[in-house]
């Protein structure tokens, strides 16, 4: 066999492995924010079926996350504003500012488990009497339905700003 014929045959070989794997890790991927895969939906989708709640009962858990979602932005936007501030001062050899920061942060995590926990006792007020058991068993899987931490392999890096 020559030469050519068997550089030939390996460019092929390795043109077919690299679309093949391609074609996995493409076909593999989450299709999130693509309209194929509603992950922000499926917390409400098991909320609203393990507890069987009434079609005005969504009307109203879908009016409590409204009003979360707009809350949690406004913390996530204060704390992007000051992790800016903590890794600005870096740059400025301002270490005295970090334990502030840090502080400041800290207080905002806190009020955002706070808000979370208390948009989960205003959810157990939409329950008749007869669905409290089952949100008593729906209250055990809530950290692992909204809290499952992400890697950031999964994601990619964070955004440029």
């Amino acid at each position: 066999m020559s030469k050519i014929k068997l550089l030939t045959i390996g460019v092929i070989g390795l043109l077919i492995l690299n679309l093949g794997l391609i074609g996995f890790l493409f076909l593999k991927r989450p299709m999130q924010g693509k309209g194929m895969r509603p992950e922000n939906d499926a917390p409400k989708q098991i909320i609203v079926k393990r507890l069987h709640f009434s079609a005005s009962q969504t009307k109203q858990y879908e009016e409590l996350i409204k009003e979360h979602q707009i809350k949690v932005r406004a913390f996530n936007d204060s704390i992007a504003v000051i992790k800016n501030q903590l890794y600005g001062s870096l740059a400025n050899d301002n270490f005295e500012a970090k334990d502030v920061l840090i502080a400041k942060l800290s207080n905002l995590q806190e009020q955002i488990e706070l808000l979370h926990y208390n948009h989960f006792a205003a959810i157990r007020k939409i329950c008749r009497a007869d669905q409290i058991a089952d949100f008593n068993a729906l209250s055990k899987d809530l950290a692992r339905f909204f809290f499952q931490p992400k890697s950031i392999d999964q994601d990619g890096p964070p955004p440029r700003e």
